[in-house]
């Protein structure tokens, strides 16, 4: 496990035009693991994990790393060696190589006009045959699909090789083979790896497959933290989200699995059993 891999976010809050998006809220992130923030649209759950990538900064509290060093005394540079982040859009350059793509990650690794980094061709082979993309490494990126792209920017996060690696929504808009694909990579991350992965996620039966632990934010502040056995209770859920939500566990794979009860599921269900 990288000596690196953790990050501990202390009372932080968080705030747009003086108004508080995140009130006091605590996060860690471990080693091995890997944490879903969950919560309804405004919530606060991805301006926390920008914070955590310090691209918000927040008004008060404080971010660390296990080893002690403050998040906010490191260079963009030694802090981009530690966390690197997989946000929600990124741009699609024309004419650019996946391989050069992937390459963007080591970009913290080396000095200028982009030497010093012996490492960095076997990191970038390593990173793009994790993801599955290694084989159109000479495509443009242009060319590929939604899902392979979101592959090649994960892979050029891990070419970064840090021991922290936040996702904010990987697989929004993704269909159900990539969705599962990316999900499966993560835990890979996590399980063979050693890396402390945050997750956004809005698929509240996805959080409860691939995470370790969940973080439930209601109006900006920690709802519930813990085991998604812990967090993701049906008393939790409804007063979250405003809406009924009923948590079952899958007979087939056991896994804890919610279902939002609409103003006509409950017809539907009698219907069902008529």
């Amino acid at each position: 496990m990288p000596d690196d891999a953790g990050l501990n976010g202390r009372a932080l809050r968080c705030a747009y035009f003086g108004e508080t998006v995140v009130h006091d809220a605590d996060i860690a992130l471990r080693g091995g693991e890997v944490t879903a923030l969950l919560g309804p649209n405004g919530s606060g759950k991805s301006t926390l994990l920008r914070s955590l990538a310090r691209l918000h900064k927040p008004e008060q509290g404080s971010i660390d790393f296990p080893d002690g060093a403050d998040a906010a005394a490191l260079s963009p540079k030694d802090f981009a060696r530690r966390v690197s982040l997989l946000a929600q859009s990124r741009p699609t350059p024309g004419g650019i190589r996946v391989i050069d793509v992937v390459g963007y990650g080591r970009h913290p690794h080396r000095g200028r006009w982009r030497q010093g980094d012996e490492e960095g061709p076997a990191k970038i082979e390593r990173a793009m045959a994790i993801c599955g993309v290694a084989h159109m490494a000479s495509r443009g990126i242009e060319a590929l699909s939604g899902g392979e792209r979101q592959r090649v920017w994960l892979a050029s996060c891990l070419a970064q090789d840090t021991g922290v690696l936040l996702l904010d929504e990987p697989t929004t808009y993704l269909d159900l083979r990539y969705q599962v694909e990316i999900l499966d990579l993560i835990r890979d991350l996590a399980d063979d790896h050693g890396t402390a992965v945050g997750v956004v996620l809005h698929d509240l039966d996805q959080a409860a497959a691939v995470a370790d632990r969940a973080v439930l934010l209601q109006e900006g502040r920690v709802k519930a933290s813990g085991t998604p056995g812990e967090v993701l209770t049906a008393e939790n859920l409804t007063a979250a989200y405003g809406i009924d939500i009923r948590v079952d566990t899958d007979p087939a794979t056991g896994l804890l699995t919610a279902r939002p009860i609409g103003r006509h599921s409950r017809r539907f269900a009698s219907t069902a059993t008529d």
